[in-house]
């Protein structure tokens, strides 16, 4: 009988030492999710903030693109053939900047909807949907951005002599 209760204190020792183990591990395994789930947060509130940064660079570039098509379209008018080539070349190179930050919000927008899947919080999930809209509307002024590039060159071509 004293050996019996000798091994089953020895068993549960034995078990009070896992226990132990595995609440030390447990509580490394926690402080890395923590550390992790900071990041992911981290990461989100950066991709979110590149989206739609890119999404303003994008919008400012259609802007450009607005006013040398207007230049393009007012040089062809006036026939100063050289001001509306160079209009048109400032109109397609807005366009393409505004193309390239379409696709840089995209691919932030990217980085925040992978997060938020990792997350599960709502908070991401509202980031997620904030980075899509920046980059569907970079998206928009890039195609915008696009048209006048096309109308600015068509001013200059109406600009040359016949």
């Amino acid at each position: 009988m004293d050996a019996d209760l000798a091994t089953m204190q020895q068993r549960i020792a034995a078990i009070e030492q896992e226990v132990a183990g595995l609440r030390q591990h447990h509580a490394a395994v926690n402080i890395h999710y923590a550390d992790a789930l900071g990041s992911l947060k981290s990461l989100t509130l950066k991709s979110l903030n590149a989206a739609k940064s890119a999404a303003s660079a994008a919008e400012k570039c259609l802007v450009a693109a607005r006013h040398a098509a207007a230049a393009a379209q007012e040089s062809a008018v006036h026939q100063v053939t050289v001001a509306a080539e160079e209009a048109a070349d400032s109109a397609q190179a807005a366009a393409e900047a505004a193309a390239q930050s379409a696709a840089a919000a995209a691919a932030a927008a990217a980085a925040v909807s992978a997060a938020a899947a990792h997350q599960s919080e709502m908070a991401s999930v509202r980031a997620a949907a904030e980075a899509s809209e920046a980059a569907s509307l970079a998206a928009d002024a890039a195609a915008q951005a696009a048209r006048m590039a096309s109308a600015a060159a068509e001013s200059a071509k109406n600009a040359r002599p016949k």
